[in-house]
């Protein structure tokens, strides 16, 4: 019998509380069982362990929770080095690790649960199937390292493409669920050609979330998104819509837009109004929400030729039917 999302959790949870960082030197461990427990979803574990499922009983899940421990050590390792860069003073709702106690703690703090991560990893499923999890392990995290570099660079460029973008978003995000994904159909010792099929539908459906994602930010409602209404337009960010904007628009709207993206936000109210009025007047919401679509129909081809019975897809059909139908 399959577990659900929340069974998963479940299971994932239990496993955390199994395990221990050492308690010296303090000032190295604690930054970890500290990020480790602001509330995560921990979703990408959860995807391992759906991969797992899909070919094994669910009796022998406890062989798939060692990788699926690495890839949520290798997640928060990435957001501790990823806050540092970005000098955000909050992660989900509380003081960050550089900021609560300093960069040099965040840095060999992130290190060392990196290094984790790989110990986690050597520990998964059995040892003949080592070899090929690290190969993916390490494929994915050197794609999340050139994701985050492009995402540094396209902040002093003014001439970044729709595909270079869409491209990003790929390797700082998506590939880490396709890979989690992947690594859990490898722990279960499935063929090479389903492993593959399901990477892929990770990493398109993960491509399809990360448009949501810019789509909701402008369009989405605050109440149930989360975050400040147009915070990408107050921040200047070259998302997916302000790209498309460019691409489309008359030579007036373009040069309107390229202004107001130089300006401040003092006054946000009247900023995000009149960018959502050039992504209104351009139809921006319906390209966002096509190009969505056209990433998610070619994820769900991937898992349907994955060859298993149907039934065993549905978990993780259902759970990312669902990521991708978000309205926060």
């Amino acid at each position: 019998m399959m577990h659900t999302l929340p069974e998963l959790l479940e299971r994932i949870a239990e496993y955390a509380g199994e395990q221990s960082f050492p308690v010296n030197p303090r000032q190295l461990y604690e930054p970890c069982d500290y990020i480790l427990t602001l509330g995560g979803k921990r979703l990408r574990p959860a995807t391992l362990l759906m991969g797992y499922e899909l070919f094994r009983d669910s009796d022998t899940l406890a062989e798939a929770l060692p990788a699926a421990w690495a890839v949520e050590l290798f997640h928060n390792f990435s957001l501790m080095h990823d806050d540092i860069m970005d000098a955000a003073p909050l992660r989900r709702g509380q003081p960050t690790v550089h900021t609560r106690w300093n960069t040099t703690t965040g840095i060999l703090s992130g290190d060392v649960m990196l290094i984790y991560a790989y110990q986690f990893l050597s520990h998964a499923a059995t040892p003949d199937m080592v070899p090929a999890l690290l190969e993916t392990f390490n494929r994915v995290a050197i794609g999340v390292c050139e994701g985050q570099q492009m995402d540094v660079d396209f902040e002093t460029r003014d001439n970044v493409t729709i595909p270079e973008y869409l491209r990003m978003i790929e390797l700082k995000t998506a590939v880490l669920l396709g890979g989690a994904l992947e690594m859990g159909a490898l722990c279960a010792g499935a063929h090479q050609d389903d492993a593959q099929h399901l990477y892929h539908f990770g990493r398109l459906a993960g491509t399809a979330f990360q448009i949501q994602d810019d789509l909701l930010d402008t369009y989405g409602d605050p109440a149930k998104f989360g975050k400040q209404e147009g915070g990408d337009i107050l921040q200047n960010k070259k998302t997916l819509l302000v790209l498309k904007t460019l691409e489309v628009a008359s030579e007036a709207d373009c040069a309107e837009l390229n202004q107001l993206m130089e300006t401040g936000s003092e006054h946000p109210d009247a900023k995000i109004a009149a960018v959502r009025n050039l992504f209104d007047r351009n139809n921006i919401p319906t390209h966002i929400e096509a190009a969505k679509q056209q990433y998610q129909e070619e994820a769900f081809r991937h898992l349907d030729a994955v060859q298993v019975p149907e039934e065993r897809k549905t978990v993780v059909r259902s759970f990312m039917e669902a990521l991708l139908g978000r309205e926060y």
